[in-house]
């Protein structure tokens, strides 16, 4: 096998094993520090032997056992963490690891314990990606524009605050999940968010590497948790509007509305599985369970990526899921939506009224002015659509969205 073949091996184990590896560290040990470190370690050891040695026939198998050598070496090399060697011993006992395809449930334990309600949502996020995802403390910080010794700080104190409040490894209680999923489904929905519309002057407008990253993780999450309707329903919502994103921005790096969009440049493989994720939700909502939040912006998003054409997409059942939509999050964000919709089917003026009793909950949103100033610009009133797109374009911070709000903006008679 050549070096570029053992790179892409070493590469692909990182990426399907690196979850799995902590994880079963992080059960037999307790402790995230000791688990994140020896798998590095075991990862650090794979690219110095595996040249030579050759890729060996489990990748995960070689690297869970090398990692728990690591762990353990780590713990007798250091006196202090004596007492810590007995306790994991006692409780986890000395035995040679779980056979790799038992380990499933560890990392979901990681998942539940990385986006513990405890722990503030920035450090869920960014303990989430660097545990279960294995992205580096450098690729986190870039991600969220800050310096990579704040991020570092920042998961060291979230570990720390794991051990010291004694935060269990394990899946919630049957009374508990319901909530905790929720919790896990905010945190990759957030990452995704902010690949999906990323701000900050210096990052590109759409970034792949974390919608990548948050879509990675939501498959995980669904093959741990397969009935799970509102998992299924991210997975979907993700896929579907991944599959718009080569779309999304001009050559000349301009934000691409839906409507404008070159539907045959829509990746059709995401399309095809976001809609029989949509579906397979819609025949278990006819059987008697309803659809949760991101069930139903799955569907509307279904809507959409179903119409061949922005004029034959049927705006009545749109409206009728953004219907439902409230009632399951009656948000001020969802009725700006819905308002949306709404002036596609009864007409801008309609939309209007409906957007302008938003303003005092929506004052700092860029997406309420961006929407006003289109429905101005629609119904003629120039003078105020001017001003609205001047709010809008203070308040966003996405490169490709200002861009086009100027553009519009300066298209005003």
């Amino acid at each position: 096998m050549s070096v570029v073949d053992v790179r892409a091996a070493i590469t692909l184990a990182h990426y399907e094993e690196w979850a799995r590896v902590v994880a079963a560290l992080a059960r037999r040990f307790g402790d995230l520090d000791v688990a994140e470190e020896a798998a590095a370690e075991a990862f650090a050891t794979a690219v110095e032997r595996w040249p030579a040695d050759g890729v060996p026939p489990n990748p995960g198998a070689w690297l869970t056992t090398t990692a728990n050598h690591k762990a353990l070496d780590r713990i007798r090399r250091e006196s202090k963490r004596e007492d810590k060697q007995k306790e994991a011993r006692m409780v986890y006992g000395d035995d040679p690891p779980e056979p790799l395809g038992a380990i499933d449930d560890d990392r979901l334990r990681l998942i539940f314990t990385c986006c513990h309600p405890a722990l503030g949502m920035e450090t869920r996020v960014a303990l989430t990606l660097r545990m279960v995802g294995g992205l580096t403390v450098a690729e986190i910080a870039r991600a969220f524009l800050v310096q990579e010794a704040a991020m570092g700080q920042r998961i060291t104190r979230a570990k720390a605050k794991i051990k010291a409040a004694r935060i269990p490894y394990r899946v919630p209680s049957v009374e508990d999940l319901p909530a905790r999923v929720s919790g896990v489904l905010a945190v990759l929905f957030l990452v995704f968010n902010e690949g999906y519309l990323a701000t900050g002057p210096d990052t590109d407008p759409v970034r792949h590497d974390l919608t990548a990253e948050a879509i990675r993780l939501t498959r995980l999450i669904r093959a741990l948790m397969p009935e799970d309707g509102e998992v299924a329903g991210l997975l979907a919502l993700m896929l579907l509007t991944e599959a718009r994103r080569t779309a999304r921005v001009s050559a000349s790096g301009e934000l691409v509305p839906l409507d404008q969009q070159d539907r045959g440049a829509w990746d059709a493989t995401l399309v095809a599985e976001g809609h029989r994720l949509v579906r397979e939700r819609l025949a278990a909502s006819a059987a008697g369970v309803a659809p949760g939040r991101y069930q139903i912006l799955a569907a509307i998003n279904a809507v959409h990526t179903s119409a061949r054409d922005m004029r034959d997409t049927d705006w009545s059942q749109v409206v009728a899921l953004y219907d439902q939509l409230i009632r399951v999050d009656p948000s001020p964000i969802v009725a700006l939506n819905r308002a949306v919709a709404v002036a596609e089917l009864d007409g801008p003026e309609v939309a209007l009224a409906a957007v302008d009793r938003l303003g005092d909950r929506l004052a700092g949103y860029h997406a309420y002015h961006a929407t006003r100033a289109d429905l101005l610009r629609r119904l003629g009133r120039s003078q105020k659509a001017r001003a609205a797109y001047d709010r809008a374009i203070e308040l966003a911070g996405n490169t490709a969205e200002t861009a086009y709000l100027t553009r519009r903006r300066d298209q005003l008679g």
